[in-house]
């Protein structure tokens, strides 16, 4: 598994001490990611564009391309992600994992 980019101004040790999760990782953002839920701007099953994808065992957090929000979803086997929710910042993204 590749290892994607963190967000401006954060460490994986801040993500990983935030989060609570020791094992927190930064994914390569080249994956299927869509919404299964109505999140603000887009529809049900829209495919999304993620920019930044953090891992969290069967949870992630992804920052879309053009989009400041963070969303929270499953991560797959297959590295497929769905989202179902939505932070608009990712310290509480964190904290509500």
């Amino acid at each position: 598994m590749t290892h994607g980019k963190l967000p401006a101004g954060w460490t994986l040790e801040e993500i990983r001490r935030v989060s609570g999760d020791r094992e927190a990782v930064a994914l390569d953002a080249d994956r299927s990611v869509k919404s299964v839920v109505t999140l603000g701007r887009y529809a049900e099953n829209e495919r999304l564009h993620p920019e930044i994808v953090l891992g969290f065992h069967g949870l992630c957090l992804v920052k879309l391309v053009n989009d400041d929000d963070w969303y929270m979803g499953s991560l797959y086997d297959d590295g497929s992600i769905d989202c179902w929710s939505a932070y608009s910042d990712l310290y509480e993204a964190l904290r509500g994992l």
